[in-house]
């Protein structure tokens, strides 16, 4: 047994084997701290199917006691059927992951904003100064979570997927690279927002705008400045480590509806009357616009340096979460 451990590291190809040593091979691998995938279809082969990590039978040939003792039935006998399962469960996990970067920084952005409104800003007749308000989070979350969100889930396999080593198992999801760059997105969506809000409410109320619209006004170009923000930071979840363009710039085009349909509702909800009134916001002109967008593609920016960094830097993280 000692001698086989060693053997299964560096031995390809057993042949002529019992199926007690199918059995035996697949014991010294996981021995080794492998992750051990193992086919067939006769009756003999069901305790080795039962003891690998994934049990893979065949679905045309093979006999039901193969077929129960596994995990996977392959429907045509093929083994690139096996290849393809693997490069589909990579490129969701990918995604799953692209997902998390996007919504976390999005929750904790807006925590952060409520977050420095309590502890920074002052409280005038009894009420805080609120760069956002509750009901204008619901906005947010309302269009983020339908526009922008779920297109991330239909992003094409990334350039290079199968040639990736294989993830440890025991890698958590939510690894350190996630927790960085979580806490990164949403300092710069938190500082951009709450920012912007303090410049245009100071400068309004300078120019002798009255209290509640100066508020409105500024606050709805908070709010616009998040939109516009994830909008843009959408574009750099297509990959976590590579810019977007690098890996297609037309590769995933629901992106790119989402990012539409994002900004003709947000155009809805600065202009349209009836929605100005339930969400307590202003028109914005022109140079407003401006503003929020450049605070936007300023983060955007940020986001790309601190891919570069990663890409530089060679960190054995970008290799977790499906991102190597």
């Amino acid at each position: 047994d000692d001698e086989l451990l060693d053997l299964v590291d560096s031995t390809n190809v057993f042949a002529r084997v019992a199926p007690e040593h199918k059995l035996r091979l697949v014991k010294a691998l996981q021995a080794g701290g492998q992750v051990v995938a193992m086919t067939g279809d006769g009756v003999n082969d069901a305790p080795a199917l039962k003891r690998a990590e994934i049990g893979v039978a065949m679905g045309v040939n093979g006999t039901a006691v193969a077929r129960e003792a596994s995990d996977i039935v392959l429907a045509d006998d093929n083994f690139a059927s096996i290849s393809a399962a693997v490069e589909e469960g990579r490129r969701v996990y990918d995604n799953l992951s692209k997902s998390l970067a996007f919504v976390l920084p999005t929750s904790l952005g807006q925590a952060m904003i409520i977050l420095v409104a309590v502890l920074f800003f002052p409280v005038t007749d009894g009420h805080l100064l609120m760069p956002i308000e509750p009901v204008q989070i619901l906005w947010v979350n309302l269009v983020v979570a339908i526009a922008l969100a779920l297109p991330l889930a239909l992003e094409a396999r990334e350039p290079g997927l199968m040639q990736r080593p294989p993830r440890p198992p025991k890698e958590p999801l939510l690894s350190r690279f996630l927790v960085v760059r979580t806490f990164l997105v949403g300092a710069l969506m938190t500082g951009g927002a709450a920012g912007l809000f303090l410049l245009e409410y100071t400068a309004d109320l300078s120019e002798g705008a009255a209290v509640e619209l100066a508020r409105g006004k500024a606050q709805t170009m908070a709010v616009t400045t998040i939109i516009l923000f994830q909008m843009l930071y959408l574009l750099n979840c297509r990959s976590l480590t590579q810019t977007f363009w690098r890996i297609g710039l037309f590769g995933n085009l629901w992106v790119y509806l989402g990012i539409g349909v994002t900004l003709l509702l947000q155009l809805v909800f600065v202009y349209f009357e009836p929605l100005n009134l339930l969400f307590h916001t202003r028109p914005l002109e022109a140079a407003d616009w401006l503003m929020s967008a450049g605070v936007a593609f300023a983060g955007f920016l940020i986001i790309l340096l601190e891919k570069w960094l990663w890409r530089q830097n060679g960190s054995s993280e970008q290799g977790e979460n499906g991102v190597r």
